[in-house]
């Protein structure tokens, strides 16, 4: 293993040697949101294009997050299609999916397809998950709601 130090240049960039490093690192009370500070808009802060990813920070008992699928309840075409991958982090939710509850908390990852209809209702003390999305098959466009200053998702 090679540790080189390097010179650090403004917006993420390190240049080491000729080369020049690619990355960013945020912290999540430096991400815009939405939703009154639920939704971070993860991919967008962190300039990622080939894939979705948001940061949610459910309160306790929050009952917002919509019963819903990837195939009809949406009216960007991007929103469409995706799968999504639940990563718990904090906290503790129930997902509700095919008739079935299953308990949400950190260690514990769930995918859902998408026509499955989801929905996600925090524990006592909140809960804090990543949501991870894409198209199966498909190069991931990214759904208009999640770049920053976007407008907000709408049903159709």
């Amino acid at each position: 293993m090679n540790f080189e130090l390097g010179l650090h240049l403004p917006g993420g960039k390190q240049q080491i040697g000729d080369a020049m490093a690619d990355f960013t690192i945020k912290r999540t009370d430096e991400m815009e949101t939405i939703f009154d500070g639920i939704v971070h808009r993860a991919r967008a802060s962190l300039g990622a294009t080939s894939l979705g990813m948001q940061v949610m920070h459910f309160p306790p008992g929050w009952q917002g997050y919509p019963n819903h699928d990837h195939l009809t309840d949406s009216a960007d075409e991007n929103d469409l299609h995706q799968e999504e991958i639940y990563v718990a982090v904090g906290g503790s939710a129930t997902l509700l999916v095919d008739g079935g509850e299953h308990t949400l908390e950190p260690g514990v990852l769930a995918r859902v397809g998408p026509g499955q209809k989801r929905r996600i209702l925090p524990g006592p003390d909140g809960f804090r998950m990543v949501a991870v999305g894409g198209r199966p098959g498909k190069a991931y466009r990214p759904p208009a709601w999640t770049e920053l200053g976007g407008p907000l998702p709408t049903a159709p």
